[in-house]
């Protein structure tokens, strides 16, 4: 891991949101995920990293 956060990739951020949902912080995982959405070019992959990692404070389900 790198000490500067602009290093990160979107890789290391979906890793971090990986880490963080398997650790019960969902919302965490979902801050890291929408980092990496907000990285990312192409507008559909960044739908589906949100979709996958939504925000646990508005979810009513």
């Amino acid at each position: 891991m790198t000490n500067d956060p602009a290093d990160l990739t979107v890789a290391d951020y979906l890793d971090g949101a990986r880490d963080m949902a398997a650790a019960g912080r969902p919302f965490l995982a979902h801050l890291l995920a929408e980092e990496a959405a907000r990285r990312v070019d192409d507008p559909a992959t960044a739908r589906s990293i949100r979709a996958q990692y939504t925000d646990p404070t508005t979810d009513r389900g």
